[in-house]
């Protein structure tokens, strides 16, 4: 168990690996990643039940995450490596040729700790569904952990997810929407309003949980907490998050135009100094 100051040690970690992996080859997707590292390092390094130096695809045993939102996979590469699922210094190969750390992650390069491509938007929850149940035939009684962005419920395949996650009781499985308010072409309000997503998921028959502080990495870790606490009892489980997109980086929290562009060297050097720590660990 690790103490708080040690996650938001962590935390800062994560960011610095994030802004280096996209600047060095001048693509990626910065803004949703920094809001996301709370959630990733509380779920590594916290809150699930995992071996990283005994990965395999099936999970038997222990719980499973699946990123949905594929396209924030710095935040998910950096936290896997740190975890311990494959050297820190392959951060270093990013989004290069032969690389195993794709933009979107895959699985035919065989990198540990991805058991799904994801990078179309939508597809997440009905997989880890597909898991979820898996593990109840297996009388697994881990947890099936899923990430997507808010955003990307205006995809339909989710709410057909939903339908059926309520439907057949899948009660062991935590998904968590990162409501940061933004996606590519401006915030989620003036794409295509979404109203209230606790009542629509209410609606539809899940349990639901408000995680008001999705950048406080001791909310994070509570929320999640009780969310286990949650399962089990007939229902999937919504942790609705609210993030700042770019948390972290001044000049590019809450900012939609931060969601896929590289920082050049001068914003890389104001990142890395709002991400300074005393024992830096970079790849």
């Amino acid at each position: 168990m690790a103490s708080t100051a040690e996650l938001e040690k962590i935390v800062s970690q994560v960011r610095r690996d994030i802004v280096r992996m996209v600047h060095a080859v001048n693509s990626g997707h910065p803004g949703g990643s920094l809001g996301c590292a709370e959630y990733f390092t509380a779920l590594y390094f916290e809150i699930m039940k995992h071996e990283p130096s005994k990965f395999n695809m099936d999970g038997k045993g222990e719980d499973v995450f699946f990123l949905s939102n594929g396209h924030i996979s710095p935040v998910f590469y950096s936290v896997l490596a740190r975890s311990g699922y494959f050297p820190v210094k392959e951060l270093a190969t990013f989004r290069k040729l032969d690389s195993r750390l794709q933009g979107h992650p895959t699985t035919h390069e065989g990198l540990p700790g991805v058991r799904v491509a994801s990078g179309s938007l939508g597809q997440g929850l009905s997989v880890g569904i597909g898991a979820a149940l898996a593990k109840k035939l297996n009388k697994d009684n881990s947890i099936v952990y899923t990430l997507h962005g808010d955003g990307e419920l205006q995809e339909g395949q989710i709410w057909e997810a939903a339908m059926y996650a309520s439907a057949k009781k899948v009660d062991n499985i935590i998904s968590t929407v990162d409501m940061n308010g933004q996606q590519i072409d401006g915030s989620t309000d003036q794409v295509l309003p979404m109203g209230s997503l606790r009542a629509k998921f209410e609606a539809f028959g899940w349990d639901v949980l408000d995680l008001e502080r999705g950048n406080n990495i001791s909310s994070v870790v509570a929320a999640l907490k009780q969310a286990k606490e949650h399962t089990g009892k007939g229902k999937p489980v919504m942790i609705l998050m609210k993030t700042e997109m770019g948390h972290g980086v001044d000049f590019m929290m809450g900012s939609h135009k931060w969601h896929g562009v590289a920082p050049n060297d001068e914003q890389l050097a104001q990142a890395l100094t709002q991400n300074h720590l005393d024992d830096e660990k970079d790849y």
